[in-house]
């Protein structure tokens, strides 16, 4: 979205929230805001100077995190998989449901945008946060604030990596045009070279643990090089993080499975989620419903999800996600429609054992492997693992995290970077294991190469 941010960016994402937290709103509404301040006014060097607006910078990038999750990023990990299908009449959600997706596919494009745009404002406060001077910002939450920025910007560039590929690494606030002269995509392993460095200086300044789920501390940024590690196949790395996080007690396998997606919230199962509010909504419940309730229903569980969470021997208590009778089932994990204050589960600790399972299974240590995937089938009162050879044991890793996250942005991603989509969904070529880059910035930039295929 390099071109079409910039509008947003003389004033950062996070400096609108000195009005009120708005950005969640709406898109069409932010843009409609934004727009009151032209570009020329307000020079973001010059608008984070004081605790308050330093502040209020760093809650605007928790807020782009959160628009970019709030049902764009959640469906690209989800419905070009096997778990969703489409079931409405946006053209959109069908093309990602065939595969066949164009460079100016809706929901795509939305997602790449946000992210850069998210991206733009903890730039801002990584680069203006270490100059401010007030008494009333203690050294301490200087740190926080941004440690907490290079983490949010790992993030997205994880997020970027394992969608579209290797991207272009902006570092920089960019206000004006000119600054994006020259900064060409990297490559896959250059970007998760970035994220790498970025959660090394976030683990250096974010805060230890407390009791706050919906804000980065050190284990998030533990959690999420454990995350990387296993995209980019550092078993002994992606063991060592999740561990770190596992024998951290303030996190725990809740019980019953359903326990973390009903309100309050913010149980021992997250390591981080994002939050909403009645004033910041998030919607994303509306996809999902059925009109009868007042949804859309675009977006419905499989035919082979819906059998498997219903088999007690492989979805057992995971059959929570699901409400109706067939032919009219659908997902229930997004499930406040009376408040739309469904948090989006960015990392659960369900998600560490199962990466250190995986991890543990492909340096062979298959014990510990089987130990950590049956503390997940435990928790979901499913018989526990009785394959033993490593290839059979990684097939049943493949599913549990297929089951366990089975609406969350994970099967997509798991069977991209596994090479497991061709043999599992037939896609086989694997130009479209990456969505395209889009159309306006191919147009607009003439750094930007698209990805092949599109």
């Amino acid at each position: 979205m390099k071109r079409s941010y910039i509008l947003s960016l003389a004033m950062p994402a996070g400096l609108a929230m000195l009005t009120g937290l708005a950005m969640l709103t709406g898109l069409a509404s932010c843009k409609k805001f934004l727009v009151q301040t032209p570009n020329n006014e307000l020079a973001d060097n010059v608008a984070i100077v004081d605790a308050s607006t330093a502040n209020a910078a760093i809650i605007g990038a928790y807020n782009g995190l959160a628009l970019y999750y709030a049902g764009n990023y959640e469906t690209l990990g989800t419905m070009p998989a096997d778990n969703v299908i489409f079931n409405g009449t946006l053209s959109q959600y069908l093309q990602l449901d065939q595969n066949a997706i164009p460079s100016d596919n809706v929901t795509t494009v939305a997602a790449y945008q946000e992210i850069y745009a998210t991206i733009n404002t903890a730039n801002s406060v990584i680069a203006y946060v270490p100059g401010v001077t007030d008494p009333n910002l203690t050294a301490a939450e200087k740190s926080q604030y941004i440690g907490e920025a290079y983490f949010i910007r790992a993030l997205c560039y994880f997020d970027l990596g394992r969608g579209w590929g290797g991207v272009q690494l902006e570092l920089k606030p960019t206000a004006t045009l000119s600054q994006l002269n020259g900064i060409y995509r990297s490559s896959l392993d250059s970007t998760w070279l970035q994220v790498h460095s970025d959660l090394i200086n976030a683990l250096q300044l974010l805060p230890e643990d407390a009791t706050t789920r919906n804000r980065a501390q050190k284990s998030a940024a533990r959690a999420l090089l454990a995350r990387l590690n296993l995209y980019s196949q550092q078993w002994d790395s992606a063991e060592y993080y999740s561990t770190q996080v596992i024998a951290n007690t303030k996190y725990s396998l809740v019980r019953p499975y359903k326990t973390f997606f009903t309100a309050p919230f913010l149980s021992a199962e997250s390591v981080l989620e994002l939050t909403y509010t009645t004033a910041d909504k998030n919607t994303f419940w509306d996809l999902w419903y059925p009109s009868s309730l007042g949804g859309q229903y675009t977006l419905k569980p499989s035919d082979t999800i819906v059998s498997q969470l219903n088999d007690p021997t492989i979805g057992g208590s995971r059959n929570a996600l699901l409400a109706g009778t067939a032919p009219n089932v659908y997902g229930v994990l997004y499930n406040q429609i009376a408040t739309s204050t469904d948090p989006a589960y960015v990392i659960r600790i369900a998600e560490l054992y199962l990466i250190r399972a995986e991890a543990r299974a492909q340096q062979n240590e298959l014990s510990g492997a089987v130990a950590d995937l049956d503390s997940v089938r435990s928790r979901a009162g499913v018989p526990l693992e009785t394959n033993t050879s490593q290839a059979a044991i990684l097939l049943d890793l493949e599913r549990e995290n297929s089951v366990e996250f089975a609406f969350e942005a994970h099967r997509w991603f798991d069977l991209v970077r596994t090479q497991r989509a061709g043999a599992v969904l037939g896609l086989t070529n694997t130009d479209y294991w990456l969505f395209p880059i889009p159309l306006s910035d191919v147009n607009s930039d003439p750094d930007v190469v698209q990805n092949l295929g599109y």
